[in-house]
């Protein structure tokens, strides 16, 4: 299946009497790829949640122009598919049987699953690399390794828009690429649409194609990397001295040391 079109029309959503969304617009095209940047507590999780309908929310999420509130769950879980930053990652579960769990939305109520659930999940596998991992137990695979379960979950779902919150979380920078370039490729490969968020600025900005500012609860900055990623916009909005570099496959973010107060006497 090729991916979605997935709209954000004018979402607010609040935790208790705190607003935290104010009227966001957002707009990922088919077999796009948006990351959502913005400094701790501006509203990227609960963005994310919204989109799944997880969240109480005003405002409308379409998906190919169709109200995704009308989808109903199972239909919702047909099409969008959610890696969450921190899962619940259950006890005495293999990874194959983990993985197996994305089918649940492609079977009837307590039906057990077909032998093409089987094949989805073994393809999927597969293609991440967890063939040799899928009677290991969960809780004993590394963190990278749990990561791509997670994501493999996700895919074994066959979505067109996929959801991931902070896929590189707690990865060293070699894992957190190679999170990265599985997700591209299987963009690539399958068209899916990603709509992601990510703290690490600098692989914001060489992996995703378009980047979307949430600060103070709305976006404030949206499009190509290079546009959005600006020294202005990281000092006004996250406070940092940083510089943004081009690179060869996006802008990269150095962040800045402040100048070391002049020694008493005027020392060198």
């Amino acid at each position: 299946m090729s991916g979605a079109r997935l709209e954000v029309v004018g979402l607010s959503a609040a935790h208790g009497r705190t607003r935290v969304l104010d009227d966001v617009r957002l707009t990922v095209e088919p077999g796009g790829w948006t990351a959502v940047i913005g400094p701790n507590g501006s509203g990227k999780t609960t963005l994310l949640r919204a989109v799944l309908g997880l969240h109480r929310h005003a405002g409308e999420v379409r998906v190919d122009g169709r109200p995704a509130a009308g989808l109903g769950r199972r239909g919702r879980a047909l099409v969008l598919a959610y890696a969450a930053q921190q899962p619940v990652l259950p006890e005495g579960v293999t990874t194959r049987d983990y993985v197996g769990l994305g089918r649940t939305p492609h079977r009837g109520l307590l039906a057990a699953p077909r032998a093409r659930d089987a094949a989805v999940v073994t393809d999927v596998m597969a293609r991440l690399g967890l063939t040799g991992l899928a009677d290991r137990l969960l809780g004993t695979l590394s963190g990278g390794e749990q990561q791509r379960a997670v994501l493999a979950r996700a895919l074994a779902q066959q979505p067109r828009v996929l959801l991931l919150d902070e896929p590189t979380a707690a990865l060293d920078l070699g894992h957190a690429q190679q999170v990265l370039d599985l997700v591209d490729r299987l963009r690539r490969q399958d068209g899916l649409t990603v709509l992601s968020t990510l703290h690490d600025l600098s692989l914001a900005g060489q992996y995703a194609g378009r980047l979307a500012l949430l600060a103070g609860g709305r976006v404030v900055a949206e499009g190509p990397p290079a546009q959005v990623l600006t020294d202005a916009a990281l000092a006004a909005h996250y406070g940092a001295r940083a510089r943004v570099v081009a690179g060869p496959d996006g802008p990269a973010v150095l962040p800045l040391r402040h100048p070391p107060a002049p020694a008493p006497g005027g020392a060198a």
